[in-house]
């Protein structure tokens, strides 16, 4: 409070009657002052006093208040601009994004359903319908359901796979079946995502497999097929292997029955005596047993060879699979003048094979190798069979011939179907060794001699 009011603001000086007296109260806000309230005395006959700074306090907090109010009053008034200005974007934004999942839906490339937590399949595209046999006035009446939809023994998985989805907030994708309307399965592909943290609404993908599971078990028969054919392949492989050994087969099981024959009429000859020689009767008729089972063996081999029988894989040690086959093909390699050498590694590890398969392998490439020598008319013919241990530890096997050799234009088609240098030969014997070889886990190679000749060889996996 002042007086001599215009000497202070000379614009009230034009005023009448002059100013008496003046009580200024400033108001705040958070502090700062902002404003101040005035009361003039143009009179003498009023002094301010104590009542009216009270009263002029009052309306300082009053005004103080009313301008905080209009302050933060603009304040909401641009909050609410903003937020409202956000909301119309959102609603943009969703508009646009329901048009374009719309879109997605409609555009029918795959299977898209629309779930809740309930079970209930709320919307799907037509290719869903069409593909679990529904119609459109079906969904809308509530008919579809995810959960009947479902059999029973899937309804585990899905279980997994809702879990997945309320703790992630997506399902990868999974294979399931779908109740058709009509009563059959059909494979599906399912993947899906939740619309909110809850996990209670979503959305999911369906891929029909209906054509991929047909191709899968056409696939699966054409193998079947294509193993029974190889099969009769090798079957009919082994029998017209045996009908060229026939001669030396024949001499191979002649001899311990001719040999079984002369100890028989010794041990007649000993038992006629008088007094009988039961000892050499007894050493006799030894050797007949021995010789009947050196016969019995030759031919259990030929049997096994020919006989047409499933695969059947055992624990096998492939030096003795090498040598039952020499013995079997002795004749022949004698007949046309070749001198067999081995070189078996010693403590190879047993591999895991089919038996019968196995000595076809080895019988073909001992045979190819003796029908290579049998043109050259030079020099020794010289059979080399060998075994070790390949860079993998697995077991090598090599069949080294001193024949012609290899022609390496056409080397790479040796193993190749129908493919032969023979005249009178159908190129299915080393296509036959190749399917078997590769069908233990292996494989097979030729390759030319530093001299003369070739060598082909195969590895196999132990175990």
């Amino acid at each position: 409070m002042f007086q001599h009011f215009e000497r202070r603001y000379p614009y009230f000086e034009p005023v009448t009657p002059l100013v008496e007296e003046c009580l200024l109260v400033p108001f705040y806000v958070d502090g700062r002052a902002v404003g101040t309230i005035w009361a003039i005395m143009h009179s003498d006959r009023h002094k301010f006093d104590a009542e009216d700074e009270r009263l002029m306090s009052t309306l300082g907090q009053f005004a103080s208040l009313a301008y905080q109010t209009l302050a933060h009053i603009d304040n909401l008034k641009l909050q609410i601009a903003a937020r409202e200005k956000a909301e119309a974007e959102v609603r943009e934004l969703a508009s646009g994004l329901e048009a374009k999942v719309r879109c997605l839906i409609d555009s029918n490339i795959i299977g898209i359903i629309i779930w809740s937590h309930d079970g209930r399949i709320t919307d799907a595209n037509e290719t869903f319908l069409r593909m679990v046999g529904y119609s459109r006035a079906d969904l809308v009446a509530g008919q579809v359901s995810w959960m009947e939809l479902t059999p029973a023994e899937w309804r585990s998985a899905d279980a997994q796979r809702l879990a997945m989805l309320k703790s992630m907030g997506i399902s990868p994708p999974y294979e399931k079946e779908f109740f058709h309307k009509a009563g059959h399965r059909v494979p599906v592909l399912v993947g899906g995502a939740a619309f909110d943290e809850a996990g209670d609404d979503g959305a999911a993908f369906v891929v029909d497999l209906s054509d991929r599971k047909k191709a899968e078990q056409a696939a699966r028969e054409s193998e079947k097929r294509y193993a029974e054919v190889r099969m009769e392949l090798a079957h009919a492989n082994r029998v017209t292997t045996m009908g060229e050994l026939s001669a030396s087969i024949t001499h191979e099981v002649m001899q311990p029955v001719a040999a079984a024959v002369n100890n028989i009429t010794a041990a007649s000859r000993w038992l006629g005596k008088e007094p009988p020689d039961l000892e050499q009767a007894r050493q006799a008729l030894n050797c007949v047993f021995a010789n009947c089972n050196r016969a019995s063996e030759v031919i259990g081999r030929i049997r096994a060879l020919i006989k047409k029988a499933a695969p059947r894989k055992d624990d096998l040690e492939i030096n003795e699979v090498i040598l039952e086959v020499i013995a079997l093909a002795r004749g022949e390699v004698v007949k046309n003048g070749v001198s067999v050498q081995t070189q078996l590694a010693e403590g190879l590890s047993l591999i895991h094979g089919d038996r019968v398969q196995l000595q076809q392998v080895v019988l073909n490439l001992i045979m190819n190798a003796v029908q290579a020598m049998s043109g050259v008319s030079e020099g020794s013919r010289e059979l080399l069979i060998g075994t070790g241990k390949d860079a993998s530890s697995g077991v090598l096997v090599a069949v080294q011939d001193s024949g012609s050799g290899l022609d390496p234009e056409n080397s790479e088609r040796l193993f190749d179907p129908f493919y032969t240098t023979k005249p009178s030969g159908m190129g299915l014997g080393l296509s036959i060794c190749r399917s078997i070889v590769e069908a233990h886990a292996g494989r097979i190679w030729a390759s030319r001699n530093a001299g003369s000749g070739a060598t082909v060889q195969f590895s196999l996996p132990v175990g």
